[in-house]
């Protein structure tokens, strides 16, 4: 059951039978469509009525008696789970002992007639009114099974241990993913699980929800099944289509912030409302979500503008005390009731004014009222339209009469009960005296048991919130301690590479013993910074470690495949030597000797490396170079007489012409 707070907004099917019967072959239906404004009139058969629901998805499908639409009791529970996540089915004429259709028409002002057409509009227009039971058979919990997708008893080549090892691993795999899906949309459930070799034979979540509101959807794959069904009650229900109170009067303090206070005919606080953001418009959506009001009132004189506006949308009687009401009256007149801040207090005690000047007057209403007539009505139309009780006595009763002769909209499947309830109907009128003696100690049990039920409920959401804040620290606290260990374990493993790295020191000096203690100039050594490959990215990879700057000696461990980029490359760093392992490429070679960075083979310079340290001898840098600049004075040698030999060669070509 929810509040429905802009009916007419959604799509509603009211439904008739035309002709035949569901027990029959092929019945026709009436079926009228309200969207909005729009209306819409057609007969269809009873496929193509549930292929229409199940297409359209109507926010209601409205109709005088259930029992049009299914056979029994069970193919009612069928049908109702069949409905759609968003489809509800509402008897608009009552629960389980239904009124005449017409009566209920007549009683809220919707147009009728007896053609089945005509009913199903007036069923549709009183489903938008938020009248109707709406008819249930399922809870709003939901019972999701994790369960073995296949059998244990063999799996092929697998040993048996194994394969069942493997499912039950997979049902719990599977059943701690859904946990923490529902714990992510934050839905209460309780986990009940059966654990096997090497995991779980089954997982049941029973969840506080409808499968529409649940993100994990039935499949079967391989290993697992997940199966979702909602929670059967023991019959079919009914409940109130809207949470919904009849007649109320109504305190409102308006204001930056707007407080509203509900009042019952009984004189009990029903609801309390105070915003800050809400507009008039708003204020009375959520006045019309909760009831229906006869009476306004406020706590000053003459009444504000904004209630007297929210006053006459509904047509209702204005109260506003003599003179306004001091702070001391207030509080003394809301001392029994929880309100929040001042507004509210300022509402109530508006609400509970307005119900003290007419209390007796509602009082004497209801004792010339007969216990089947409903009170609120009366009292709607003598406070708030100013007419006599009797006046609208004898117009009700001409209502009721009108639609005597109609036969009553009752369900196909009566009780034993309801059968019995048929027969007595005769005494009840008798016994009707002692009725009124008891209801009202009914009414006042009834009030003590819905304290009770909201303390209950109260009770209860603040254990659920507890419990999802302790499976939260919970989460979290596991989540610290994975943290914390993943530190320590960096924490270690830093520690390990910083002692690696003072022992490769400690054996490098060592092993070199001529250079311990000295600096790298004394001992004559020149770093060494080596590049994998003769590539950019590899020159900008050495780069961005190293840091490669003009007159440093660089080791090329691969120096073929380079081309005229790379080699403008390098060449731009200005190095004072460039060893190389493998043959440069002829365009590297030449480009590097035209920005006469010496080149020489790494065979000609004793290297010596530790992890990414690397040093040569200072003697050994100077005699390459010394060997590259002989081979490159040659090489300009050879040059310069090639190009003689050219341009004589040329010149003589040139006279011959």
């Amino acid at each position: 059951m929810s509040d429905r707070t802009a009916a007419l907004d959604d799509v509603i099917f009211g439904v008739d039978v035309q002709s035949g019967d569901v027990r029959g072959d092929a019945p026709s239906y009436a079926l009228v469509v309200l969207d909005g404004e729009t209306v819409e009139r057609d007969v269809v058969s009873y496929r193509k009525l549930r292929r229409r629901i199940e297409s359209e998805t109507p926010a209601l499908v409205a109709t005088d008696n259930t029992y049009e639409l299914a056979e029994d009791k069970a193919d009612l529970v069928r049908f109702l789970d069949w409905l759609p996540g968003g489809t509800r089915l509402v008897q608009v004429t009552g629960g389980h002992q239904p009124e005449p259709l017409s009566r209920v028409a007549s009683r809220h002002g919707v147009p009728y007639g007896k053609k089945p057409m005509k009913e199903a509009a007036a069923a549709a227009r009183l489903a938008a009114g938020n009248v109707g039971q709406v008819v249930t058979a399922f809870t709003d919990t939901t019972e999701l099974k994790v369960s073995r997708g296949r059998s244990t008893g063999g799996g092929g080549g697998w040993s048996e241990d194994r394969y069942t090892r493997r499912i039950h691993g997979s049902v719990r795999r599977r059943t701690r993913e859904v946990e923490s899906t529902l714990d992510e949309a934050g839905l209460d459930y309780e986990r009940d699980v059966t654990e096997k070799y090497g995991g779980f034979a089954n997982a049941v979540f029973t969840i506080e929800g409808r499968p529409s509101e649940i993100p994990v959807s039935a499949a079967r794959s391989g290993d697992v099944r997940v199966e979702i069904e909602r929670v059967r009650r023991d019959g079919i229900e009914f409940e109130p289509l809207a949470k919904r109170r009849d007649r109320v009067v109504v305190g409102i303090d308006p204001g930056t912030t707007t407080a509203v206070a509900l009042v019952g005919l009984d004189g009990e606080v029903l609801d309390l409302l105070s915003t800050r953001t809400a507009d008039t418009a708003a204020v009375i959506e959520w006045i019309i979500e909760r009831g229906r009001p006869i009476l306004v009132g406020a706590d000053v004189t003459p009444m504000p503008e904004t209630v007297g506006k929210i006053r006459r949308s509904f047509d209702a009687a204005a109260w506003t005390p003599s003179r306004d009401l001091p702070v001391d009256v207030k509080k003394h007149r809301t001392r029994e009731v929880a309100y929040d801040n001042d507004h509210e207090r300022d509402a109530v005690a508006a609400a509970l004014g307005a119900y003290d000047a007419h209390a007796d007057q509602f009082e004497r209403i209801a004792a010339k009222v007969p216990p089947r007539q409903d009170l609120g009505t009366v009292v709607e139309r003598v406070v708030a339209d100013e007419e006599s009780v009797e006046a609208v006595l004898t117009d009700l009763s001409e209502d009721v009469g009108d639609g005597d002769d109609e036969t009553e909209h009752v369900e196909h499947e009566p009780s034993q009960e309801q059968r019995r309830i048929r027969q007595l109907e005769g005494q009840v009128e008798r016994l009707q005296d002692h009725v009124e003696r008891l209801e009202t100690q009914l009414d006042e049990r009834d009030q003590e048991i819905e304290e009770y039920e909201t303390k209950l409920s109260e009770t209860r959401r603040k254990e659920r919130r507890e419990a999802r804040e302790r499976r939260e620290v919970t989460r979290l606290e596991r989540e610290n301690e994975r943290l914390e260990r993943e530190l320590e374990e960096e924490r270690e493993r830093v520690s390990g590479l910083e002692r690696k790295l003072e022992r490769l020191k400690e054996l490098w000096k060592l092993d070199h013993s001529d250079f311990a203690d000295i600096s790298e100039k004394r001992a004559g050594l020149v770093p060494v910074k080596v590049v994998e490959q003769f590539t950019t990215g590899a020159i900008e990879t050495a780069h961005e470690r190293f840091g490669l700057a003009e007159d440093d000696v660089i080791l090329l461990r691969d120096a073929s495949g380079a081309g005229r980029s790379t080699a403008n490359r390098l060449a731009e760093v200005g190095p004072r030597l460039v060893l190389r392992n493998g043959q440069l490429s002829e365009m590297a070679d030449r480009v590097l000797f035209d920005h006469d960075v010496p080149v020489a083979p790494a065979e000609l310079v004793t290297v010596q490396e530790v992890d990414e340290l690397a040093v040569a001898r200072e003697s050994d840098v100077e005699d390459a170079i010394e060997d590259w600049e002989q081979r490159a004075s040659e090489r300009e040698r050879q040059q310069s007489a090639e190009m003689v030999d050219r341009l004589i060669s040329e010149h003589r070509a040139d006279r011959a012409e």
